[in-house]
């Protein structure tokens, strides 16, 4: 498997998002920096905007003002983007009508070494999205933006509907990634016990906050 180690800066500056003019504001002055190596969470309840933040910093979403930047430039909008997410709904990333060895590479070619690490069953390639539990699913959204071109990874809410097992096993194989490719990691999550343990600086929407 050809590897490109990660480096680089994620940084957003002063992003403003509502979804319809007359709305509430859902972020308003929102700016945040992090490095190459970075294990960074962003903690709080639900309805702060911290899904939203999540998908502008991957290029989901535009925002109406402010902007999102990599290395000092635009967040690229066309090709493979070096920011990648992973949401709480494994299901929602994955097309019904693929079988999960499409859906899988279709992004690129993991080899069976990497797989294996993922906790990946060569048999789960040949099944649809439907066959697979919760866990199984989630695995294989981690891998496919897992490719060498990835230097930045988002995490919001992936283990909050999975056991407590699978939540341990799936941090793992995202902390040995990451530490060992220098990338950079933000973790969306309300559970500051996870926060404590996966990342070295944990932050609130209201401490990045400019209203």
């Amino acid at each position: 498997m050809q590897e490109e180690i990660a480096g680089g800066r994620l940084e957003a500056r002063n992003i403003q998002f509502r979804y319809q003019k007359g709305s509430p504001w859902i972020l308003k002055g929102v700016s945040i920096k992090i490095e190459a190596g970075e294990r960074v969470a962003l903690v709080g309840p639900s309805g702060y905007g911290k899904s939203t933040l999540a998908r502008i910093l991957a290029g989901y979403e535009m925002p109406l003002q402010g902007e999102v930047l990599w290395n000092g430039q635009p967040l690229p909008r066309a090709g493979y983007c070096p920011v990648q997410m992973v949401s709480q709904h494994p299901e929602r990333a994955v097309n019904p009508r693929w079988k999960m060895e499409k859906t899988l590479r279709e992004c690129w070619e993991p080899d069976g070494e990497f797989l294996q690490k993922m906790g990946i069953e060569e048999a789960w390639m040949k099944r649809w999205p439907i066959e697979l539990s919760g866990g199984e699913l989630q695995r294989f959204c981690i891998a496919r933006v897992l490719g060498p071109k990835t230097k930045f990874l988002v995490c919001d809410e992936i283990t909050t509907m999975l056991d407590v097992i699978t939540q341990a096993q799936i941090w793992q194989v995202i902390l040995q990634e990451t530490k060992r490719r220098g990338m950079g990691l933000l973790v969306i999550t309300h559970n500051l016990a996870l926060a404590d343990k996966v990342c070295n600086k944990v932050v609130g929407l209201p401490e990045i906050n400019r209203f």
